[in-house]
């Protein structure tokens, strides 16, 4: 836990932009705001998509406590899935050693990215006795159903799916047409075409044991493992409840896993919506596509610092685009935070500067207004620019500006 100083002054309303409405809503439904993060699958090292979405969140976090309120923010782990299962046997590892190794790379990353941790951050794997109970329950009340599964480990074995056509608001999320989602599904961990299935789009909850995959105790469900969506509404609906106020993650999450997800969610708590708001990051690229593990086109945070690039000319480069948009990283864009933070520590290292209280209410007007951290880093050029060329008389400038970079952005000078 990154020391978070105080900052004088007050900040207005932060407000988002829901990708269920498409309106900007305000992040705070109360005192305590709840936040919901996907976290990563850990099967290999966090690359600068991910880097993206996570600083995204702490910057989110950051602002709405600056704006007077707590906030209870649980990030998960989904440290049992097909990907992980593929990697670890690919390499010859156990599954389990590949998933401690790079969680443990990954909190390495995000504390040298000065992240806020979460409050609650949890494995798929510790939390799966927690699953079993609301599965069995969704199948009691006729949200889910059994299929054969002839090729499981024992005989009169089923895998259980969720019934989307039972969920009248499936599809407030994404608002994809079928053929959008169908487009997707099998993309992202869907299985469009298994056998008995009611509905193509139907998502999986629990998968009886196959031979060589590791298994768990489903009481009446049999042995096997939890589906990928049921898991995050599981642990959001235990550890934040229902409707959580902020449900995040990359755009790439929207459908199929924060539509069913959601759609789980709400199934289980009796509520008509899992979130307040739907806050996505975009797609950081490199090459001209999405940098993904899949495809291995990666520019890794752990590399980085292993070459010695500041962690914060890291971060800098991240908040130099709005989180809601697509980009590509280039070497060039590395060199430009490097320079910003360079001058940012050269203007903030004088006995003065010109008066801060301004650029301080700028950074905060501009994050409070979707995050809009490309706006918020303007500001604080200028300042640097003044203090440069034509000086201050301000001997607290320096040091309150220093302060807000600190508490505001993760920006340690």
């Amino acid at each position: 836990m990154p020391f978070v100083p105080k900052v004088p002054g007050s900040a207005p309303e932060v407000r988002v932009r829901d990708t269920a409405s498409g309106e900007l809503v305000p992040a705070a439904r109360g005192d305590l705001v709840t936040l919901y993060v996907c976290g990563i699958t850990p099967y290999d090292a966090t690359h600068m998509g991910h880097a993206a979405t996570y600083v995204t969140f702490d910057l989110l976090g950051r602002v709405l406590r600056d704006s007077g309120h707590a906030v209870r923010y649980v990030q998960n782990i989904t440290d049992i899935d097909d990907p992980l299962l593929e990697r670890a046997e690919r390499d010859g590892v156990d599954w389990r050693d590949l998933a401690t190794r790079e969680i443990a790379l990954f909190r390495e990353d995000m504390t040298a990215l000065a992240v806020i941790p979460p409050d609650e951050y949890l494995g798929a794997v510790e939390s799966i006795p927690t699953f079993v109970g609301p599965i069995e329950k969704l199948v009691a009340d006729g949200w889910a159903y059994a299929v054969p599964a002839p090729d499981a480990s024992r005989d009169g074995a089923q895998d259980h799916y969720f019934d989307v056509a039972r969920d009248p608001r499936f599809g407030s999320v994404s608002h994809l047409d079928e053929a959008g989602m169908m487009e997707v599904f099998a993309e992202r961990g869907g299985d469009p075409d298994r056998e008995g299935k009611r509905n193509r789009l139907d998502a999986l909850l629990w998968r009886a044991h196959r031979e060589g995959e590791p298994e768990w105790d489903g009481g009446s469900l049999g042995s096997g493992r939890p589906g990928w969506h049921i898991e995050c509404a599981c642990i959001a609906l235990d550890h934040l409840g229902i409707p959580v106020d902020v449900q995040g993650g990359g755009t790439d999450l929207v459908f199929p896993h924060h539509e069913m997800s959601s759609a789980h969610g709400r199934a289980l708590g009796g509520s008509e919506s899992f979130a307040g708001s739907f806050v996505h990051q975009g797609m950081v690229g490199l090459d001209g596509e999405k940098m993904s593990k899949s495809k291995g086109n990666l520019v890794l945070v752990s590399q980085l610092r292993r070459d010695g690039v500041d962690p914060m000319a890291i971060r800098l480069a991240l908040l130099a685009r709005h989180h809601a948009h697509d980009w590509m990283w280039t070497d060039d864009q590395l060199t430009e935070a490097q320079q910003r933070l360079s001058t940012w520590r050269e203007a903030l290292s004088g006995n003065g500067g010109p008066v801060a209280d301004q650029t301080v209410d700028d950074i905060r007007a501009a994050l409070a207004d979707d995050l809009d951290s490309p706006r918020a880093l303007g500001a604080v050029d200028r300042w640097a620019s003044q203090s440069l060329t034509r000086g201050g008389d301000d001997p607290g400038a320096p040091g309150v500006l220093g302060r807000a970079l600190d508490a505001l952005l993760g920006i340690r000078i």
